[in-house]
């Protein structure tokens, strides 16, 4: 008889890892172990993760690469919408969740699946991410989560690793990383105290650069095109920048915000190319866009990223405001200069055709082209007149 199959969502950790032995072993599943990566995975390590699924009983291992879904699909809009959750967050790790969902579930449906299996616990936001979109994708398979629907201490999944003849260095590390493309993300040690920040040695990408440098970065209807003048495809633009910033410290911060389960969290970030991109690309928004195009653009900008972080990407609405951003795009090319130096980094200039600062109607504080004293005089007293009216009937409030 054919065993039935189960696709487990593997990132090689210790939780997925007793999900591949436990499915195999006590629940006899083919199990199909497939990493989704989305930009965090060395060649080093998915070749690992491969030897240590087929190690714990896989049947099969599959590395699905997301890279260029996750940015055509997600990191392109968070640009047009310079989606910061908080004013703060580059939404790292919430936004590629779905799209290594969405991989996942496309691979169970390609093989016959009747069941994907992830590691989440039911401490955070991930089970909502994972649970949602499966469910949504390819509802008729069961959902399996051992290590949340069991309870499992991090002990439990160790023993029983070894009781199968695995073992590995598991060992709970005081700080946990997320890696990908739009940033990495940092959690435990000193952040479950509010009152604490994190000292540098929690940072993966530790300060060694002394000095400074300009960076130029190339837009074409608000995507980033080129660095230092040299043209590149959007994934490659980002590691490349990635690469050129690494060493300054740049990009780090910590974000403390709601989560889709009610209670409050705290995750440390770092992720340089980011942060400089979506600088770069509101500053040439500054000076390429009217000023209600930018008004509308945050507010649905700030909705975009909400829902990206909660789990609400498939909502359709986020198909309309993602239509809204690409519109509003298309005058915002050009070149921004940034000025970098450790800790810090800063928009210092901007070159692009659609320029509205260079405008012949006059230069701000320095002289009018496109009308008269008359005309401004004349315009200030009409500015006045609701002013003048309600506190006419109201001067009490005035003193």
């Amino acid at each position: 008889m054919e065993k039935k199959k189960v696709v487990v969502a593997f990132s090689g950790g210790l939780d997925t890892s007793y999900a591949v032995m436990y499915l195999a072993r006590e629940k006899g599943y083919a199990v199909y172990a497939a990493c989704a990566d989305t930009g965090g995975f060395t060649p080093e390590q998915l070749q690992a993760n491969r030897e240590r699924a087929l190690a714990l009983g896989a049947e099969s291992y599959v590395t699905l690469d997301v890279k260029e879904e996750y940015y055509r699909r997600s990191i392109r809009y968070m640009v047009f919408g310079n989606v910061l959750r908080c004013g703060t967050y580059p939404i790292s790790v919430s936004s590629e969740r779905i799209f290594q969902a969405t991989a996942i579930a496309r691979y169970a449906k390609e093989i016959g699946a009747v069941a994907i299996a992830h590691g989440s616990t039911g401490a955070g936001n991930d089970q909502v991410r994972f649970d949602m979109t499966f469910a949504t994708l390819c509802p008729e398979m069961e959902i399996i989560t051992l290590t949340r629907d069991l309870g499992l201490s991090r002990q439990q999944e160790c023993d029983y690793l070894a009781s199968g003849g695995f073992t590995a260095d598991f060992k709970k590390l005081k700080y946990s990383y997320n890696i990908g493309l739009w940033g990495t993300s940092v959690c435990g040690g000193e952040l479950l105290d509010s009152r604490l920040g994190l000292p540098e040695e929690a940072w993966l990408k530790p300060l060694t650069k002394s000095g400074g440098m300009e960076v130029t970065l190339g837009f074409e209807k608000g995507e980033l095109t080129a660095v230092c003048g040299k043209p590149l495809p959007g994934v490659e633009a980002i590691q490349t920048l990635e690469k050129l910033l690494e060493g300054y410290g740049l990009g780090r911060d910590i974000h403390v915000g709601d989560t889709i389960i009610g209670i409050k969290g705290r995750v440390g970030f770092e992720a340089a190319a980011p942060m400089v991109i979506l600088a770069a690309h509101k500053y040439l928004e500054k000076f390429t866009l009217s000023k209600w195009q930018q008004y509308w653009k945050e507010q649905l900008g700030n909705w975009y990223g909400m829902f990206l972080h909660e789990s609400q990407y498939l909502e359709p609405v986020m198909r309309d405001i993602e239509r809204f951003l690409e519109s509003s795009q298309r005058h915002v090319t050009g070149t921004v200069t940034v000025s970098v130096s450790p800790l810090h980094f800063a928009c210092t200039g901007v070159d692009s055709p659609f320029d509205l600062v260079n405008s012949p109607l006059g230069e701000y504080g320095e002289g009018h082209k496109g009308w008269s004293p008359e005309d401004a005089k004349g315009f200030i007293r009409l500015l006045e007149n609701p002013l003048k009216l309600y506190y006419g009937r109201h001067p009490e409030e005035l003193e």
